[in-house]
């Protein structure tokens, strides 16, 4: 038994949920997986699949399994393309995972770019804005705004992004434009930001010539996804304030209405982050690079 192509042919199933499936996409006829499956069982003396007549699911051990499975099968891959042409035809399967906002408005519209770029390299992109361990996960890279906490990964910087803050028209028309900060302080509606992951509200902040002011008081609205919060404003919720990048589309439909322009928040920084290795694989080093000319080519973006 070729083991290595057994390992190949087992996670196909694992991944596309049926042996039909997964025979198709490997171009393998549907008997010749359902052999690999069976010899690898036998080899490893465990069940790996539990069969029905619609789909297959993963038992414990083939779950187990196939987190190891994939590791292999992806260094095994990088160490072929090390040998050969490493730089001009990185391929494989990147695995990355991206913010909401991030991923919605700046990687998967621009994404069929890279992939004529790299078309070995096959992508799976998981969208969410809570934290990933990459190592866990068996993520590549990610692709998240401010300051890191965990300081074994590693981390490149691709640019900074400002904040604006906004109300729909219809809110300002109900309850006034106000003219300073502490104008929120009474009769207006505040929506924030809570952490999916450590539930920190962030209050709504202002700096203008040296002066902050955060907005502690109740908020009427508090959510915890990106492009959910920035619904909410254009619902007419309340005052927010969002990204620059994820506001200039609405600011020029005048869906939504910049206020307080005089105060500023503070920056936020975004990185790629990936696992530390002695060897940043190909494809890894082409989509990290990819990512920073998309940040590079938009001014609301770049490093300042």
């Amino acid at each position: 038994m070729d083991q290595i192509q057994a390992m190949r042919v087992f996670a196909r199933v694992v991944e596309s949920g049926t042996f039909t499936l997964a025979a198709s996409s490997l171009q393998l006829p549907k008997a010749s997986v359902t052999k690999h499956v069976q010899a690898l069982e036998d080899r490893l003396r465990v069940k790996l699949l539990n069969r029905t007549t619609r789909r297959v699911t993963v038992t414990t051990d083939g779950a187990a399994y196939y987190d190891r499975a994939v590791r292999l099968l992806s260094d095994f891959d990088e160490l072929e393309a090390s040998m050969s042409q490493v730089r001009a035809t990185p391929r494989g399967r990147l695995r990355v995972d991206v913010g909401t906002s991030i991923a919605r408005l700046l990687i998967i519209p621009q994404l069929a770019s890279f992939q004529t770029r790299y078309p070995d390299i096959q992508i799976d992109l998981g969208v969410t804005d809570r934290t990933v361990d990459l190592i866990a996960d068996n993520v590549d890279c990610v692709i998240r705004g401010g300051e890191l906490r965990d300081q074994s990964l590693v981390a490149r910087r691709v640019g900074n992004v400002e904040f604006s803050t906004v109300a729909s028209p219809g809110y300002l028309q109900q309850y006034g434009t106000p003219q300073h900060p502490r104008d929120l302080e009474n009769g207006h509606n505040s929506v924030i930001y809570f952490s999916p992951v450590t539930q920190r509200r962030y209050p709504l902040e202002f700096q203008h010539n040296g002066e902050v002011i955060e907005m502690t008081n109740p908020s009427t609205l508090a959510v915890n996804e990106a492009n959910a919060y920035t619904t909410s404003l254009l619902s007419g919720q309340g005052v927010g304030q969002i990204t620059s990048y994820q506001a200039r589309e609405y600011l020029k439909s005048g869906q939504l209405v910049q206020i307080l322009p005089e105060w500023t928040q503070p920056l936020l920084p975004v990185y790629v982050v990936y696992p530390p290795n002695s060897h940043l694989s190909a494809k890894v080093r082409a989509f990290v690079d990819w990512v920073v000319e998309i940040f590079a080519a938009d001014p609301l973006l770049q490093c300042k």
